[in-house]
């Protein structure tokens, strides 16, 4: 359990981390402490896990929380621990979004007190109870504010959609106007309800791991993901291997903050070469990022750049983006993971930095 230096000493705090790939962390002076992946909350056992961590590390590090920090969904096992944590020790909680403490993360390895956050993922609780996942923010000091999100897609079936990308594509044709093509594109069991759906109205999310699934899916490359990001892993390797292509220039448009990739899915739709579509994708969703965050820095000053949640685990698309922000400071984690297993660390640095204003 090697410490991660942080800028300056603080209040001791523990952070309880996300639902998926969950880790705690613990701060003391100018040192925070992040336990290994502990895995999902999703069984008795992990939750059992969660908590002997915690108590085993507080012990270890001789550590007594002054203040406990965690996601603000509020059903994770996490979430429920902090709220009586700070209930049986008679201290103060703080709820900090899902993306703000991805980039907070980044902020407390870095050192870095202002900076435009490009947060990338597959889901977050949002500040409006909404799915996010696609954000670009502007972090400040523990202040947080959401300048822009992508185009928000349909899920339908809920969290069903996340596991089957079939069921993205499907809304992506529907948002296209090509609703009609829905059941007879897609030979898979439900198909034709997914289709009502639709037309009834779907959950929308704006999750950056959903443009991902539906460029997949309309390339024929992953219609049911058998585990997570599987469809996305697919689509870089396959990019990986065909090489660099130029970005589809029109393949986006960037409106009151809102990156919008659905030009480059009528394209994608109709694309035979599944290899030659996910460069494609990769090359156009980078430089549409690259573009949000130039137009955001020119607007904002800021030219601090930070880079984080598991989407850019996705190397291809990372190299792409960090060469168009040429002349940035552009930081990504490398001491704590940029998936959800950075969240803990991020939740600390925003409580640390509450409790010092």
């Amino acid at each position: 359990m090697t410490p991660i230096a942080l800028k300056s000493p603080g209040a001791q705090v523990l952070a309880c981390g996300a639902w998926l790939k969950n880790t705690v962390c613990l701060t003391k002076g100018d040192e925070a402490f992040l336990s290994g992946n502990i895995g999902d909350l999703d069984s008795r056992e992990s939750c059992s896990a969660f908590e002997e961590n915690i108590s085993d590390m507080m012990s270890a590090l001789d550590i007594e929380p002054g203040a406990v920090a965690c996601d603000m969904h509020p059903d994770f096992h996490s979430s429920r621990f902090a709220s009586r944590f700070a209930v049986e020790k008679g201290v103060p909680l703080f709820r900090v979004q899902h993306h703000h403490a991805h980039i907070a993360a980044i902020q407390a390895e870095h050192g870095m007190e202002q900076v435009l956050g490009l947060a990338l993922d597959g889901v977050g609780y949002g500040l409006d109870g909404g799915i996010w996942g696609g954000e670009l923010l502007m972090v400040r000091g523990p202040d947080m504010e959401r300048l822009g999100h992508l185009r928000e897609l349909p899920l339908p079936g809920g969290d069903r959609a996340a596991r089957a990308p079939w069921r993205i594509a499907a809304g992506v044709l529907h948002l296209l106007g090509r609703h009609d093509e829905i059941a007879a594109r897609f030979d898979e069991p439900g198909a034709s309800m997914v289709a009502q759906m639709l037309q009834r109205g779907c959950p929308m999310t704006s999750s950056a791991g959903r443009w991902f699934d539906a460029a997949s899916a309309l390339l024929g490359v992953n219609l049911n993901a058998s585990f997570e990001a599987q469809a996305a892993m697919e689509l870089e390797a396959l990019a990986r291997a065909h090489g660099e292509v130029e970005p589809m220039i029109d393949g986006y448009i960037i409106e009151e903050g809102v990156l919008n990739f659905l030009p480059l899915m009528v394209r994608l739709a109709d694309i035979r070469d599944a290899a030659y579509g996910a460069a494609l994708f990769h090359a156009t969703f980078s430089r549409g990022l690259a573009d949000w965050v130039i137009q955001a820095s020119s607007e904002t000053g800021l030219t601090a750049i930070a880079l984080g949640g598991g989407c850019f685990q996705n190397t291809v698309m990372r190299t792409l983006l960090v060469k168009h922000l040429h002349g940035f400071e552009v930081s990504i984690p490398n001491r704590a993971p940029c998936n959800d297993g950075g969240i803990s660390l991020g939740q600390a640095q925003v409580a640390r930095a509450l409790l010092g204003s």
